[in-house]
């Protein structure tokens, strides 16, 4: 799927400068007839250090001067995660279509507000769940579909990280007014839950879950710290009230059940999401830090290991590998399939949207919702439709 070639460019402005901002902008450059015309940050020196290195026109620090742009046809938001619904409540009103980071908002009714405004003012809208677009995620899916697993009986696995396992360790999304009031599963463990439903055409009805904070209290730097990034400056003692690990038993579907643990003290683990679905016929189990291998698994005949190869793999899956086999397709590729699919919509008003839309983001925050209350009251809690 791409662009036509024969048509103007489209003009894009990027808000925020921390890591997924960056990882959008290249992710962009890699993207047929689209080109970065401004990013917005917090500080004028870090947007025109940005802007500068990859040959972007304009910087500011009130994205507001790129809203009012009327070059400008749509909007990434790579902000810190209570600035997503202002931004792309605004970005939607000056009539721009606008691909937001996980989370939409940071509650349910603001999302909910945001979705029925993206339907009103009939633009464009993406989430960015860009796990999807793994090549061999989308494998799985098509297994699934197609019946190669038979009927879904569990579905579980993990999401492990150890970036903020030390007491000094700090980002943003540790307080609680910048990300929110969930962090490991409003960060990574959304992620899980979204492959999840996405891979099995199934729905989480019902939950129950257990967070834990095991550092009360951080060292919060004096200075700025990059994402993924140990700080070098000293910290003052700050009180946390975000969890570092949650843990979730769920029902799903109609009868099939599932378990998911997400961590970011988990020492060793960089980026390690596993998810395994387990059927009546076979099983089939992905990891991300090993993304072009699936892993296959059979009761009566020899397990497989599936590597990635365009030629081999399920037709509609296909679509999402872009190199011939034995040649590695990663994280950054992915925001290149999902850019590449968005896009395409713009461009062509009667293309499907094929990939997830602010609808999923609102899905996202009922289950994160439904975490939250189920931990509060020590007790199972159904998950809104």
């Amino acid at each position: 799927m791409g662009l036509k070639t024969d048509m103007k460019k489209i003009k894009v402005a990027i808000l925020g400068t921390g890591f997924m901002g960056r990882v959008h902008l290249e992710g962009l450059r890699r993207t047929a007839n689209v080109e970065v015309a401004g990013i917005a940050g917090r500080t004028l020196e870090a947007a025109q250090k940005l802007a500068s290195g990859f040959d972007v026109p304009k910087a500011v620090t009130d994205y507001h001067e790129l809203l009012a742009d009327p070059e400008i046809d749509a909007v990434h938001v790579c902000t810190p995660n209570a600035l997503h619904y202002q931004m792309s409540k605004d970005a939607l009103l000056a009539n721009k279509h606008v691909l937001c980071e996980k989370p939409l908002a940071t509650s349910v009714e603001a999302s909910k507000e945001i979705v029925d405004l993206a339907a009103e003012r009939k633009l464009r809208n993406a989430i960015c769940h860009n796990l999807r677009f793994y090549p061999m995620v989308q494998q799985m899916r098509r297994m699934i579909e197609d019946g190669d697993l038979g009927d879904v009986l569990a579905v579980q696995g993990r999401y492990f990280q150890d970036w903020l396992l030390f007491p000094t360790d700090w980002n943003w999304r540790i307080e609680e007014a910048a990300g929110g009031e969930l962090r490991t599963m409003g960060d990574i463990g959304s992620h899980w839950f979204d492959l999840a439903e996405h891979l099995t055409g199934l729905r989480v009805s019902s939950l129950c879950c257990d967070l834990q904070t095991f550092h009360k209290t951080r060292k919060r730097p004096t200075g700025s710290v990059q994402t993924f990034t140990q700080s070098a400056t000293p910290g003052v003692d700050t009180p946390v009230s975000t969890e570092d690990y949650g843990s979730v038993i769920f029902h799903m579907g109609d009868r099939a059940r599932g378990t998911m643990a997400a961590s970011q003290l988990a020492a060793g683990r960089k980026n390690g999401l596993m998810i395994e679905v387990c059927g009546s016929k076979a099983s089939v189990a992905w990891s991300q830090e090993r993304p072009d291998e699936l892993w296959v698994g059979h009761r009566d005949t020899a397990n497989s290991i599936y590597i990635k190869d365009p030629g081999l793999m399920k037709p509609a899956a296909s679509l999402y590998a872009d190199l011939p086999g034995g040649h590695s397709e990663g994280y950054d590729d992915t925001f290149k399939q999902i850019f590449r699919r968005f896009y395409a919509s713009i461009a062509d008003p009667s293309a499907p949207a094929d990939y997830p839309q602010f609808a999923d983001g609102l899905r996202g925050m009922k289950i994160m919702h439904a975490e939250s209350e189920s931990n509060r009251t020590r007790a199972w809690v159904d998950v809104a439709k």
